[in-house]
């Protein structure tokens, strides 16, 4: 696989606008985004108050750790998460590639020994997304959209997978409540393009419902990609 950090951003090729939203939808988008990430961004201070005291408390390493991924047309941002895994563990990833069901476009290793034990609550609420509140509201992601991906990655799509890039990333998406026992990422990028072709604020709505159901029922929900934690933590 190859690193994050030798794939330049030059190389990221942008995807065709997507002319199917105008711009009024596309602010209307935006105000909703906002509406509800900075209230609920609120209300989950405390929460992650403790979760940072139980993240020192379970492993060594840093509270949050982020990284660079992939957002619309290509442009590149830190995206934010709690950490999950032990530290370090893109050094480890070498050693257990062999059980990675994502192929070369994401990291899909089911009960990754990487993940710690705390980590694997987080993972099953989804609770290790909450910082990513903080990139709805800085405008790198929308609530709904396809989910971002790293340059590495990113770098291998084709003409028609670049398509995943014409609309806004997600912290949900149309394939994390539809297709999410199906790894194939294949079947992602096809759910991301019947998402993006068919978009309305009413598919982002029940979007939004369905993940929160998955959330409280306790199902990771979302395909984890290439996560070189460890490295570029902070």
């Amino acid at each position: 696989m190859t690193p994050m950090s030798s794939v330049p951003e030059a190389e990221l090729q942008p995807a065709v606008p997507d002319r199917r939203r105008s711009e009024s939808q596309k602010v209307l988008k935006r105000i909703v985004d906002i509406v509800i990430a900075v209230p609920l961004g609120i209300a989950l201070l405390p929460v992650c108050a403790v979760l940072a005291v139980l993240i020192k408390l379970d492993s060594e390493g840093p509270i949050i750790y982020s990284s660079d991924r992939v957002g619309e047309q290509g442009k590149i941002f830190r995206l934010y998460k709690f950490r999950s895994m032990v530290n370090g563990a893109s050094h480890l990833l070498r050693d257990i590639a062999h059980l990675n069901a994502g192929g070369d476009h994401m990291i899909k290793i089911a009960n990754d020994p990487r993940v710690t034990r705390l980590g694997r609550i987080l993972r099953r609420y989804s609770l290790d997304e909450i910082p990513q509140f903080w990139n709805v509201i800085k405008g790198d992601l929308s609530l709904v959209g396809p989910r971002p991906q790293s340059p590495s990655e990113a770098a291998l799509y084709d003409e028609r997978q670049r398509r995943r890039l014409s609309a806004p990333q997600g912290l949900t998406g149309h394939w994390q409540v539809t297709a999410r026992h199906d790894p194939s990422f294949e079947v992602w990028v096809a759910k991301d393009l019947e998402y993006i072709d068919n978009w309305s604020m009413w598919m982002d709505f029940k979007i939004i419902f369905k993940t929160v159901g998955i959330v409280l029922l306790g199902r990771d929900a979302s395909p984890r990609a290439h996560q070189p934690q460890g490295e570029k933590n902070r």
